[in-house]
């Protein structure tokens, strides 16, 4: 009997329950219409006029730029003769090389008759030994106005940073540079000789 009882009661909360779920459901369904109808709404206020008549995205009179730019003329660039330090400090590197040049002229001449009876010895010989020996002095010159020529790159560096004239530096160095060169290939050329 308590069973039975229990049993009705609970049928009895679970229809209850069941009719209040029902209850809710259909009012969160008419909830649910609720947006769509306002979004429809909005689109409708949004519709475009029956004229067509669109604002114009043309430039407007105010926004319009009138007149000219002046640019002024502004003179070519003319680089400043190089200071006396310069012209003095090219000249000396200019003498320097030039000197090494010539203990280098003048000490090929007999620097070639070591390096001529130097064909076919050993290395390490006496004859091989004495050829280095008048090699390492012709290089020794050759060293000489390299360093000179060092510095007269620098000088012209330093005059093109500066915004200096170029030319009589760049003359001067090319004339460096055609003599090392020179003592470059004369060099080579004993190298060639020596051991052969």
């Amino acid at each position: 009997m308590r069973f039975c009882a229990r049993f009705a009661r609970f049928q009895g909360d679970w229809k209850a329950a069941r009719a209040a779920a029902m209850d809710v459901g259909m009012t969160s369904f008419a909830f649910k219409l609720v947006p769509p109808v306002f979004a429809c709404l909005a689109l409708a206020a949004c519709a475009t006029p029956s004229s067509g008549a669109y604002p114009s995205l043309a430039v407007r009179d105010g926004e319009r730029m009138t007149g000219e730019i002046a640019v002024p003329d502004t003179p070519a660039f003319v680089p400043a003769p190089p200071t006396p330090a310069t012209l003095d400090r090219l000249d000396s590197l200019a003498a320097a090389a030039r000197q090494a040049h010539a203990r280098f002229v003048a000490a090929i001449g007999p620097a070639r008759g070591p390096v001529e009876a130097s064909r076919g010895a050993a290395v390490g010989s006496e004859r091989w030994s004495v050829a280095q020996v008048a090699l390492a002095d012709l290089e020794s010159h050759r060293s000489e106005a390299m360093i000179a020529l060092a510095d007269l790159d620098r000088l012209y560096v330093d005059a093109a940073t500066g915004g200096s004239e170029l030319a009589q530096i760049a003359d001067v160095r090319d004339a460096i540079a055609a003599l090392v060169e020179e003592e470059d290939r004369q060099i080579a050329r004993l190298l060639g000789t020596i051991g052969s």
